[in-house]
């Protein structure tokens, strides 16, 4: 095997990324950042199933190559996700992103080649601390807090998870990264490190926090990686955990309506994000073959939809400096083809037959109805008619069409037009020939998605769909597009906790003043009073100061001797 083949795939993107550090030209530097992606992909194809680049050390194996079907594919839309970005960043001069956006990349695919747990955690951690430079690129105090807020959620994730690596390490002598059961403290701190990165519910904020807050292209790439990369590290370690069918029912649900009130667009396109995580997340929990195929495919479709419309709506921002709805409208005459592009990626998300979303979203939806899952195969439903809502209706609505807000922009830079147009291809070819990605799957697919019972029963929910919401629209009762803060569970630790913590600490501050005050006029009396008796003015040091002093020493002594001779 050549040297290449068994060259850890994170370390392509790391020497390229010393390499791009020391180009001056931005032009080469683009260059060698799509040329990168390349390389890993065609390395990732060849690769044979199997652990290469194993190292010893302190006594355990650490597997820095584990190739299998799972990791595959994930491998392979990482390669993929990350050639789109830089293609879509083509016209980004900034050495820093550049840098972020290939280290970025290659931790997440060194993560998901990781065969033990200790691996993981340094490639986990990679992930937390590349990414956040996408954030504080933007350059305002808000994207520096928002960066501080992020960095510290990822880096406690990875903290988790080397505690409870070093707790199955003890409890069992091994660091491998296979399956485990939520039977010790290990394990479930690993769970919930996997969690945290996952946006399980009340850990979830992190995710519309931040990515909103990144700049333009920064937001196209951190969509694609960290979340994707717990999907998988949940279906490695977790798989058929069924606590997270129901966690994941819930991640399907609550998104719909904070999306359907904010007015940021990027911050929609989130929680949409954290709806669809929620999707995979039920089928990793079912666990059957049928429910993992659907949760690796769809964290594949996924990765490339919720891309396209990012790379839609930061087009816009670029250039109109703003992703608020009610800022936008009717940007259709100036800007076609981001609009058709962005419709494509909403008919692919809403799972429109011939699209993408409909190919693997409906392996997870059955899966859930073939192991008799009633309610979670009715809530994946509605929470399908949902994301039509917010995000195959009001994105590209509010952004394209619906009312005309004067803005008459450039259409996007042509890099992104190429980034976008081929991702909206890739979207409408796995639609209509999903063969090819059911190939790459971890098991073997007997699923014809296109069948009639499946085509008429999705049309059937889309159109009424559209129906709810053209009739809240007519009626008014659609909530309307408007500058506000909504509050989230952010508002916690970012008002709550902190506003507790000064309320408390301004009481304990006054309890304590007072209580010195007290112990310190306590002390001062009784100071006064032994001036009074022993002062050199006063009691029996008034009389005779030197003999006072030779008589009290007497009666110490003598109390001295009386208790020797007892």
């Amino acid at each position: 095997m050549a040297m290449f083949d068994i060259l850890p795939t994170a370390f392509i993107f790391f020497a390229g990324a010393i390499i791009v550090a020391f180009l001056p030209s931005g032009r080469i530097r683009s260059a060698i950042s799509l040329l990168i992606p390349i390389l890993a992909g065609w390395q990732v194809y060849n690769l044979p199933a199997g652990e290469f680049a194993q190292i010893e050390l302190f006594g355990q194996t650490l597997d820095m190559m584990r190739v299998d079907k799972l990791s595959r594919v994930f491998a392979l839309i990482f390669c993929l996700a990350a050639f789109l970005g830089n293609l879509y960043a083509w016209h980004v001069r900034d050495t820093v992103q550049q840098l972020a956006a290939l280290f970025y990349a290659g931790s997440a695919l060194g993560a998901v080649f990781a065969g033990d747990l200790v691996t993981l955690f340094f490639y986990w951690e990679g992930t937390a601390i590349a990414s956040v430079f996408l954030i504080w690129a933007r350059g305002t105090e808000a994207a520096y807090q928002t960066g501080l807020r992020y960095l510290i959620i990822q880096i406690t994730s990875g903290v988790i998870l080397l505690a409870g690596t070093a707790l199955i390490w003890r409890e069992t002598g091994s660091i491998a990264f296979e399956q485990m059961t939520l039977r010790s403290i290990g394990t479930w701190l690993i769970f919930l490190s996997f969690g945290m990165k996952c946006a399980f519910p009340f850990l979830h904020n992190w995710l519309q926090d931040s990515y909103p807050a990144a700049t333009v292209t920064g937001t196209v790439i951190l969509s694609a990686f960290t979340t994707k990369l717990a999907v998988y590290a949940l279906a490695r370690g977790f798989a058929g955990t069924e606590m997270l069918i129901y966690i994941g029912a819930i991640m399907t649900l609550f998104p719909i309506f904070f999306a359907e009130i904010e007015n940021d667009l990027r911050r929609v396109l989130a929680y949409s994000l954290n709806n669809q995580l929620g999707f995979m997340v039920v089928g990793i929990g079912i666990g059957t073959e049928m429910a993992l195929n659907g949760t690796a495919s769809h964290a594949f479709a996924h990765i490339l939809y919720k891309a396209l419309l990012f790379m839609s709506v930061g087009a816009v921002l670029f250039r109109t400096g703003t992703s608020k709805a009610s800022e936008l409208g009717g940007l259709c005459r100036t800007m076609p083809r981001t609009a058709i592009l962005c419709l494509i990626g909403a008919a692919s998300i809403s799972a429109f037959p011939l699209f993408s979303g409909f190919v693997t979203k409906s392996l997870i939806i059955d899966a859930s109805a073939e192991k008799h899952y009633t309610i979670i195969w009715a809530i994946l439903v509605f929470a399908s008619a949902g994301v039509l809502s917010h995000s195959g209706i009001k994105i590209p609505y509010f952004t394209f069409f619906g009312h005309d807000s004067g803005l008459r922009p450039k259409e996007a830079p042509i890099n992104m037009q190429l980034a976008m147009g081929f991702t909206a291809f890739l979207c409408i070819f796995i639609g209509v020939y999903p063969e090819p990605l059911y190939a790459l799957l971890p098991y073997e697919v007997e699923f014809h998605p296109y069948t009639t019972g499946h085509v008429v029963g999705q049309l059937q929910l889309l159109c009424f769909a559209l129906l709810a919401f053209a009739f809240l629209m007519k009626t008014g009762i659609h909530p309307p597009e408007v500058r506000a803060i909504n509050l989230d569970t952010d508002w916690i630790y970012r008002k709550f906790l902190p506003n507790t913590i000064a309320i408390l600490y301004k009481g304990f501050t006054s309890l304590w003043e007072n209580a010195a005050n007290i112990v310190k006029t306590g002390l001062r009396q009784i100071l006064n009073l032994l001036h009074k008796i022993h002062g050199p003015e006063a009691g029996v040091s008034s009389v005779r100061p030197t003999g006072a002093m030779a008589l009290w020493i007497a009666v110490l002594l003598a109390f001295s001797l009386i208790i020797s001779y007892n």
